[in-house]
Formats: C-alpha cells, sequence, structure tokens
C-alpha cells in the first residue's frame, strides 16, 4: 500500500494527527524550525480529480477570509498525485473532542466560543460564502477558549435574488445530517441562515452534550430536522439560561425567514445574554512543590 513520502515540497512531515473521510492531518516543519499543518489527501485518494478539486476549492474560500477565529491557508500545492494544503499551527483538539476530554473546561468559556463562532460565520457570510458544514468538529479550541473555524470543502456562494434562488440549487446533498438545515436538506438554494440553524445546532450540544436530533438511522435523523419539534436545551441541562435557550430555538426554527436574519443578529443577542446560569468549578492549578533537604 501506498504511504506518504517524509518530504511534500519544503515540508517534512513531522507528526501524524488523524485522518478523515478522505484526508490525512500532519503536523509539518519547513527550514526546521517554521511550523505548520498539512492537509493531505489520504493515499487511497491520490489523483482522485474531485478530491483534488475540493482542496483547491477550499484554499481558494479561504484566500478571500481575514478574521482572528478562521483558520488562515496559506497554500495549495500537488506533488505528483498527491494534493495537501497548508494550514497554520492552532489547538490539535476541536470542540467535540474538547467536550468529550473536559466538558466543564468547554462549558467555562461557552459564552466566548458562542460570540467567537457565530463572528467568524458572520465574516464568511459578508464575504459572500455559507459554509455548508457548520459543526462542533470545524471548530479549534484552545485552552484559553480561542477557537479557529476549519473545513471550507463544501461551501457554497450564498444564493442572492430571484436568479440565485432559482438556479441556486444543490446538484449533490452535502454536509453532516446532525446540523443540516431543512433547506440543505431538501437540496434549496442556502444563504447565510442556513449557518444560524447549523450554529444552533452547535450551542445546543456545546450546552447539553447532545445534538438536538438524533434518529434510528440516516434518513429518519434527516427527516427529524425536517419536521420534528424544536426541542429545549434546558430539558437536558437546567443551567442553560431562558435567553439562550429561547434564541437556539428561534435559531433552529424550521423556516429560514423565522430564524434571526444575519449572523450579527446573533452576535448582538450573544452579547446581552449568559448562556448557562452557573460556570462550572474549575479545579485549582496545582501549587508548585519545591523538595526540602
Amino acid at each position: 500500500m501506498s504511504k506518504l513520502p517524509d518530504f511534500l515540497g519544503p515540508y517534512r512531515l513531522a507528526k501524524f494527527i488523524r485522518s478523515g473521510n478522505a484526508c490525512q492531518i500532519w503536523e509539518a516543519i519547513r527550514d526546521q524550525k517554521d511550523r505548520f499543518v498539512l492537509k493531505v489527501l489520504r493515499p487511497d485518494q491520490w489523483g482522485d480529480k474531485d478530491e483534488t478539486a475540493y482542496l483547491k476549492h477550499e484554499f481558494d474560500v479561504a484566500g478571500g477570509l481575514d478574521h482572528p477565529s478562521i483558520i488562515r491557508i496559506h497554500e495549495f500545492n500537488t506533488e505528483g498525485k498527491i494534493a495537501y494544503i497548508v494550514l497554520d499551527v492552532f489547538s490539535v483538539l476541536n470542540i467535540k473532542q474538547a467536550m468529550r476530554e473536559n466538558l466543564a473546561h468547554v462549558h467555562w468559556h461557552s459564552a466566548k466560543i458562542a460570540q467567537q463562532a457565530a463572528m467568524a460565520l458572520g465574516h464568511m457570510h459578508e464575504k459572500g460564502w455559507v459554509h455548508c458544514d457548520v459543526k462542533p468538529d470545524n471548530f479549534l479550541l484552545n485552552e484559553d477558549g480561542e477557537i479557529k473555524l476549519i473545513d471550507f470543502t463544501i461551501a457554497r456562494k450564498a444564493a442572492k435574488g430571484m436568479l440565485g434562488r432559482m438556479f441556486g440549487k444543490a446538484k449533490v446533498i452535502r454536509g453532516t445530517r446532525s446540523y443540516m438545515s431543512p433547506e440543505q436538506i431538501r437540496g434549496q438554494p442556502v444563504d447565510g441562515r442556513s449557518d444560524i440553524y447549523a450554529l444552533g445546532c452547535v450551542y445546543y450540544e456545546l450546552l447539553t452534550g447532545k445534538p438536538p436530533y438524533v434518529g434510528d438511522n440516516p434518513n429518519d435523523l434527516l427527516q427529524r430536522h425536517l419536521t420534528a419539534g424544536i426541542p429545549s436545551a434546558i430539558v437536558y441541562n437546567e443551567d442553560v439560561t431562558s435567553e439562550m435557550n429561547d434564541l437556539i430555538r428561534r435559531m433552529l426554527s424550521k423556516k429560514a425567514e423565522n430564524r434571526p436574519q444575519r449572523m450579527i443578529d446573533v452576535v448582538k443577542e450573544l452579547k446581552s445574554l449568559k448562556p448557562l446560569k452557573v460556570l462550572p468549578k474549575l479545579p485549582e492549578p496545582e501549587a508548585s512543590q519545591e523538595s526540602s533537604e
């Protein structure tokens, strides 16, 4: 079976981080000191024109974005059949992983996380893009509660005007079932309000530990997004404030026109409320002990 070489261009692959559906994530070193992250096609995807095009698309989308809560992508390259993009180094943990490791720590930073996520997506929307795959896995999170939005593989131009809504239908439905808006599931044209729905799903999971909808099978899960009642986060976490619960429920409205209409509206609300009534207590840092003779 083929395997990656030690070097891709000037980048030495130093540490494997994880593998996804089509790509592997590696920490890499350039010029013996500069650290980057490489997103590289897996060996079984080498030469795949569609997957290569997705990586190039991700680079093209990110090239027009400049926000402190969005990951920077520096370049797209190919070496033979191997395609890769070069990103800044940030945290290796995403929100989903961080919740499994230390949910209290994530809840402690919940207000900061929620605002950063909305502002990052708002910036994308201002540039004319809809992310289309908003989920906890696509926000990296560090120890200080700072996040970076990642993975623009299936980002789409927002539908605008009558023509955009007539001809902006998706040929292939792509996304993650637990977070897809009803219009995305139906293959209809999408705008920023679709990401608002998905971010509502993220907020719900952030505060309760579970996504708003689960199903017996993939089709059942999609059907619940389309027709099931909107759940209350307070049912699963009584510390969620009524104001935050109300915002999440409006973000999860089945009809786009019933949601907040712009991400900046979400940001404004978040700045005037607390997600949780009581923040969890974090363990005190251990005091350094000096040895005595």
